[in-house]
């Protein structure tokens, strides 16, 4: 069996917080580890911590260096949901400890980061044929911050 190295590697700049925002994904997130922690002493910006984690083995680099560069909206991650349940669970972790609810399934976490919490299903209504469909969907979803699937549903089927 061959392993393949991922290529591609997610990487947060923090203040402060890589290390402590590293421990808080994984405690979220199953099939998540934090890597390793390495420690630069004497950096221009003082003490600058490095952490490798993994989130459903994708793997992700942090480092606190600073407050040179904060988070937007720019940038986000979309996790896919198979379940209200499971939306709901991400919703409420993530928003926990002074994140922010934003609208359309968006929200931001305590450190900035912006998240996408989205059914899974959304890939195939969103893909539709169907003008009318897609309108009632959109039109559904611009209501809401936090999605529903009961909902979204309905307005898919036109009901």
């Amino acid at each position: 069996m061959t392993t393949i190295k991922q290529k591609i590697v997610p990487h947060l700049w923090f203040d402060k917080e890589a290390k402590e925002a590293a421990e808080f994904y994984t405690s979220i997130f199953k099939n998540s580890r934090i890597k390793r922690t390495t420690t630069l002493h004497n950096m221009p910006s003082g003490t600058v911590d490095v952490v490798t984690f993994e989130l459903f083995g994708q793997e992700f680099m942090a480092i606190s260096a600073g407050p040179l560069f904060k988070f937007n909206e720019s940038l986000s991650f979309i996790v896919k949901c198979d379940t209200q349940e499971e939306i709901d669970f991400y919703w409420q972790r993530l928003a926990s400890e002074g994140g922010q609810e934003v609208e359309c399934g968006w929200l931001k976490d305590k450190y900035g980061l912006s998240w996408q919490i989205v059914p899974a299903v959304m890939d195939e209504m969103m893909q539709s044929q169907d003008p009318a469909r897609l309108t009632r969907v959109t039109q559904a979803f611009l209501k809401m911050k936090k999605f529903d699937i009961a909902a979204l549903q309905r307005a898919y089927d036109g009901k």
